[in-house]
């Protein structure tokens, strides 16, 4: 039952400097950390949470703007499938307790009380909480629905939870590092056979041919209104290409079979996992055509818990057999999931509906000539910047046509 306290009057506990102001002396006794049945870890006492860096307070501030908001929900393919697993997954929620990870203006949170929860706790850290919890009020589900102003690190909560809920893909999936985040909520409070939307997650990349994007950011300037700029070729290309660059590809710019870099199981990553990531790639172009660069894409599964295959770093899909989870040549992705018609999926592949994450780009400063069934192959590493763990380090070694190359940009 939920805490007689006033402070449960809108459903809103605020994040004030201290947990005695958010809660009051007899509610924040109930409040502890590892409270309610099936909970994984020690209390708080016992495993400290990692402090609020400078950084993490920016990205917190960012999603204070309506904006941000605003570009997510109006993503159809995004809320859309969200919606769906929600009514899909409605028996595992009806009756049960459910944690929304970064709620952002709590529509997720909405969605389950409206499926059926008997109780929503919606965490947000930035201050878009505040509208969370009118925009609950306006719904008259605050019976139901209990925003939390604060990191899911800090936050407290009298109970254990049935299900996690949360939106925390970035650009190629791990930017901005938020699935740290899910999995602190899940070894906190998720009781044991609980269940985790979305719950597999996998990101892809590809070679790419990009003629018309390369022209427009470098050929432009070798004849600028008849004059010859070739001068600034050197610095457009710098500027142009020298960090990821996010927007919208089509099926026809991808040369070859995509490759796996990682399968996440939500059920049992760690944080740890997610620190760095090393995948050794092999492509075969299935064309002859320039090779601008690498695309990286994800598609996330809203499935029960399962076990994915161990993660094949050095398996090709090209030219060898691929895991029956694994894209295969002579297979898309789209035939792959048609199979497994209860399973939803959301996916940001260059063949399916665009979404507010596109893909992920990262070209060369100068493409390369290919050749039908040329291979194209390397390492591909993604690790947290040192500096901001939000941020990703990226160092792509390459080789086609006997020359290598190695680039190294940030995302962030």
């Amino acid at each position: 039952m939920l805490p007689s306290s006033s402070s449960y009057s809108n459903g809103y506990l605020g994040n004030g400097s201290s947990s005695e102001k958010r809660l009051n002396t007899s509610t924040k006794d109930r409040f502890k950390r590892g409270g309610g049945g099936g909970i994984r870890v020690p209390s708080n006492k016992e495993t400290p949470p990692p402090p609020c860096t400078e950084f993490d307070k920016a990205y917190f501030q960012s999603y204070s703007h309506v904006g941000i908001h605003e570009e997510m929900i109006k993503d159809r393919v995004r809320t859309d499938t969200y919606k769906a697993a929600i009514e899909q997954h409605h028996a595992s929620i009806e009756g049960k307790v459910v944690v929304d990870v970064g709620c952002g203006t709590g529509i997720l949170s909405i969605f389950c009380a409206l499926a059926g929860a008997k109780r929503v706790y919606a965490i947000d850290a930035s201050e878009i909480a505040i509208q969370a919890n009118e925009v609950v009020k306006a719904n008259k589900l605050s019976h139901k629905v209990i925003v939390l102003h604060g990191r899911v690190e800090d936050v407290e909560i009298p109970e254990g939870v049935d299900v996690i809920i949360s939106e925390w893909m970035g650009y190629m999936l791990l930017y901005e590092s938020m699935l740290g985040s899910v999995i602190t909520a899940r070894d906190r409070w998720l009781k044991p056979g609980g269940l985790i939307l979305p719950s597999h997650a996998t990101l892809y990349m590809a070679p790419v041919t990009h003629c018309d994007r390369y022209s427009e950011s470098i050929d432009f300037w070798k004849n600028v209104y008849g004059i010859d700029m070739s001068a600034m070729l050197p610095l457009a290309k710098q500027c142009a290409f020298e960090e990821p660059s996010i927007e919208t590809i089509t099926g026809e710019n991808v040369l070859t079979w995509p490759f796996v870099i990682k399968h996440v199981d939500c059920y049992t990553v760690t944080i740890r996992e997610l620190e760095s990531i090393t995948a050794r790639y092999r492509f075969t172009s299935m064309m002859q055509a320039l090779f601008h660069g690498f695309a990286f894409w994800f598609d996330v599964e809203f499935s029960g818990p399962a076990i994915f295959p161990s993660n094949n770093q050095t398996q090709s899909l090209v030219g060898s057999t691929a895991s029956s989870d694994i894209p295969s040549p002579g297979s898309s992705q789209r035939k792959k999931r048609a199979k497994c018609d209860e399973v939803l999926v959301l996916s940001t592949a260059p063949e399916e509906p665009p979404t507010h994450w596109q893909q992920t780009l990262l070209y060369f400063y100068e493409p390369i000539d290919v050749k039908q069934d040329q291979v194209i192959e390397g390492s591909v590493t993604m690790s947290q910047s040192k500096e901001n763990a939000r941020f990703l380090n990226l160092h792509l070694e390459y080789s086609s046509g006997g020359r290598s190359f190695v680039k190294e940009s940030v995302l962030r």
